[in-house]
């Protein structure tokens, strides 16, 4: 069935704010390649960033119950959810995942709300649950960036990107806001400063306190003023922080809306940050980025923007209890890598800091198919 036809499309990306800017190319393809209208179901994680991205008509929260999220399921939502989409008529739909992820309940939801075309990777033949299935190869036999891995699903029904980079359609308007607030907390903008991101929703994933006041300490000493962001779940640590660290570093733990969030990041010089959806909007807006990668996937470092990714182990107590996370560990990840210390950030920050045309390639940890760029 050509593709070309299907006008009303459900693009299903049910995780974090992270993995839906990463699907935001491919669902930007699929509407300029089919002139469709593109409805996102996606999670009540993600669904703040919608508005930002390009190419969304409708969005619609859900937080499924075969996805990590902090909500119970409930049977009679799960039937009022099925119905909704039922009634809105999608011509197909396409079920973007992580490589670790099954596909066939999102296919089943699709399934019984009468969805006749489905797109989704699957290892095992899916039959009438997902009719334009596509051989899941990763992570045996290759692994790509998860934005690449996107990108190839549409283009097996002929969507096309004209245009691969990630991107966020972010009011510059909310600067005068933005700096306002950064005023109140006693930062002078137009002086020299950075953004440092310590919270992440995975323990594992956590970039040590004691090695963040060092950071923070020594870039402290080079003159900049240092702005700790979180979520207003995140201040206790946002604020534990701004206090050990000392003098010249903000608290800026739970004051910025996520438009106005997006904004700060836009205008920061470079964003210091673990591996969460703040390193997807920093290259989203071309913002350079020194992300502290905890070795949980190799998929999602920053995509297309100047990039330092320090990576360090998971301790083996810690590791995902899914088995093909375990293949991955076993293979890419076997040798243990130390925790990045307080000079490497610091290093990694002046590489990205330095005069424009300085040579940049490709993070040597990263497979070929990733074209983000790394500080030499």
């Amino acid at each position: 069935m050509n593709w070309q036809s299907y006008k009303n499309i459900l693009c299903i990306r049910p995780d974090n704010m992270g993995d839906l800017i990463m699907s935001s190319p491919a669902i930007r393809a699929l509407k300029d390649s089919f002139g469709a209208r593109i409805t996102v179901l996606t999670s009540s994680m993600a669904g703040g960033i919608t508005p930002l991205i390009p190419g969304i008509d409708e969005v619609l929260v859900y937080d499924l119950p075969w996805v990590k999220t902090e909500a119970t399921g409930d049977a009679d939502l799960f039937q009022d959810l099925i119905a909704l989409i039922r009634r809105k008529q999608f011509d197909a739909a396409v079920i973007f995942t992580v490589y670790s992820q099954n596909p066939q309940p999102t296919a089943m939801l699709a399934y019984l709300a009468g969805i006749p075309r489905v797109l989704a990777y699957c290892r095992e033949n899916p039959y009438q649950l997902i009719n334009n299935w596509v051989p899941d190869k990763e992570p045996y036999e290759l692994i790509k960036h998860q934005v690449q891995r996107d990108l190839d699903l549409v283009e097996a029904v002929g969507a096309t990107a004209t245009n691969t980079r990630l991107h966020l359609d972010v009011d510059d308007a909310l600067w005068s806001q933005v700096s306002s607030k950064l005023r109140d907390l006693g930062v002078d903008p137009a002086k020299p400063w950075l953004l440092l991101h310590p919270g992440v929703s995975e323990k594992k994933r956590e970039y040590p306190v004691r090695h963040w006041v060092e950071t923070a300490q020594m870039l402290r000493a080079e003159g900049y003023q240092l702005i700790i962001t979180g979520s207003g779940s995140e201040t206790l640590l946002t604020r534990k922080l701004a206090e050990q660290a000392g003098e010249g570093c903000y608290d800026a733990g739970g004051i910025f809306a996520l438009e106005e969030f997006a904004c700060l990041i836009k205008n920061a010089p470079v964003l210091v940050s673990v591996n969460t959806g703040t390193i997807h909007i920093a290259a989203a807006v071309k913002t350079p980025v020194v992300v502290l990668y905890a070795q949980t996937n190799p998929q999602h470092t920053p995509w297309q923007v100047p990039c330092v990714v320090l990576p360090f182990a998971v301790p083996a107590h810690a590791r995902s209890r899914n088995e093909v996370i375990g293949f991955v560990n076993r293979t890419r990840y076997s040798e243990p890598v130390a925790m990045p210390t307080a000079p490497d950030v610091v290093q990694a920050v002046h590489k990205l800091l330095s005069p424009p045309g300085s040579p940049i390639q490709p993070f040597p940890g990263i497979p070929s198919e990733n074209p983000g760029i790394a500080a030499s």
